[in-house]
């Protein structure tokens, strides 16, 4: 049986676009379901399964509503809600196998928030002219795959004829590959990884497989923080070592690599097994040396540039101090079991000793303030090792053992 396309966009504008898009999709074997999400009109080049009035509506507005008031800041608003919630509901009754889409700002918008309404796995492509750009606000932390449309999505020439006519190959692949099922259902285990702490990552991932656990492993540059919160907040990991937290640097400093005011939370939340670990919290990340801001080019920080488009800045005592009592609060709040390990020699590759950023009294001050703001129950332990030592790794995953055995459910019989 033939695998269905869904195909989501503003028909009104982008109908001939579409249309092309359509007859590739069959050319390459594929089935084609349609959703229009203009609220200016539709289009007679091809059947529509879906019009934009049942968008609309879906959204909690009627098409005529939205046309009368001639706000498109509220149109957009509410044409993404509707198609998110539409195309959820075609998926879950099994109506298509990927989506694809393509727009510019308007059209992606609508088109990715349908599409991180799904779930992870799902095939969704989407063809746009923000592709080039920080996408991060239309993917989220979904598998969608972004193309560039190079030019302007205006029109078939023999730039989107080449573009489109690819995008439909894609998709069109991506719905008919196989993935091949697990030859065992092992327990699932997120660890956080930066470039500074790989070394540990690496070998409590190793010892974790051969324990029988599968480790999943998401980098600690804002997009990855995020993910592995979600899925601890569905509950779809059972335990997280979260060794890299530096995420949280870049909230406090104002770095470009934050996950937002929300990390560490979820697991707690959901009461999982937790491992907290200060991995990378001595740094912050910039782009480019002449990309930091100017509040910080005065006085004596240290900076290292990494590459030459990612600069490191050195946290300070008291910002150590200030993550320090935001973990504590964080590690207060949760209800499954969590624990804290400290690396005494540093907690990343550039903090060891004599590195460029070894400042101990920057470290301590952490320490200090997680000890003198945790719960007394919550177990806080250090080790005399830098993070990428192999004995603070086999400690870390010690621990990980111990907090996963007190959840029932969880622990395997070997």
């Amino acid at each position: 049986m033939a695998k269905r396309v869904l195909m989501l966009g503003t028909f009104d504008s982008k109908g001939e676009e579409y249309s092309f898009l359509r007859d590739r999709i069959i050319e390459n074997g594929c089935e084609v379901a349609s959703i229009n999400a203009g609220v200016d009109g539709s289009t007679e080049l091809f059947p529509v399964d879906v019009e934009a009035d049942a968008v609309a509506a879906a959204g909690g507005d009627s098409l005529a509503s939205l046309r009368a008031k001639r706000d498109r800041g509220n149109a957009m608003t509410v044409m993404n809600a509707g198609a998110a919630v539409l195309v959820r509901k075609m998926f879950d009754e099994g109506k298509f196998d990927g989506i694809i889409g393509m727009g510019g700002s308007g059209g992606t918008g609508i088109v990715t928030s349908a599409m991180r309404n799904l779930p992870v796995g799902v095939p969704k492509f989407c063809v746009s002219t923000l592709a080039a750009g920080d996408i991060s606000p239309f993917v989220g932390t979904k598998d969608i795959v972004m193309m560039p449309s190079i030019a302007d999505v205006s029109g078939i020439n023999r730039i989107s004829r080449t573009i489109l006519s690819r995008a439909a190959g894609a998709i069109c692949g991506m719905v008919n590959s196989t993935v091949p099922e697990a030859t065992s259902e092992r327990p699932l285990i997120a660890a956080s990884m930066f470039g500074n702490t790989t070394t540990c990552v690496d070998a409590c991932r190793e010892a974790l497989d051969k324990a029988g656990y599968e480790v999943l492993v998401f980098h600690a540059t804002g997009t990855g923080g995020r993910i592995l919160e979600s899925l601890a907040n569905e509950k779809l990991v059972d335990a997280v070592l979260d060794i890299t937290t530096t995420e949280w640097a870049d909230e406090l400093c104002g770095g470009i690599l934050t996950a937002g005011p929300e990390r560490l939370d979820c697991a707690g939340k959901s009461g999982l097994p937790q491992l907290i670990v200060p991995g990378c919290i001595d740094m912050c990340n910039f782009g480019s040396m002449a990309s930091i801001p100017d509040r910080f080019k005065t006085g004596e920080r240290n900076f290292y540039e990494w590459t030459p488009e990612v600069t490191l800045m050195r946290t300070t005592v008291e910002e150590n101090r200030q993550l320090g009592q935001i973990f504590a609060a964080k590690a207060n709040a949760a209800t499954g079991p969590v624990a804290f390990l400290f690396p005494l020699k540093g907690v990343s590759m550039l903090d060891a000793d004599g590195d460029r950023f070894c400042d101990r009294d920057a470290d301590q001050a952490f320490f200090t303030a997680v000890r003198d703001n945790v719960r007394e129950d919550i177990r806080v332990e250090e080790i005399d090792a830098n993070i990428n030592d192999r004995e603070f790794s086999a400690r870390a995953v010690e621990i990980m053992l111990e907090l996963i055995s007190e959840v029932d459910g969880i622990r395997l019989n070997f």
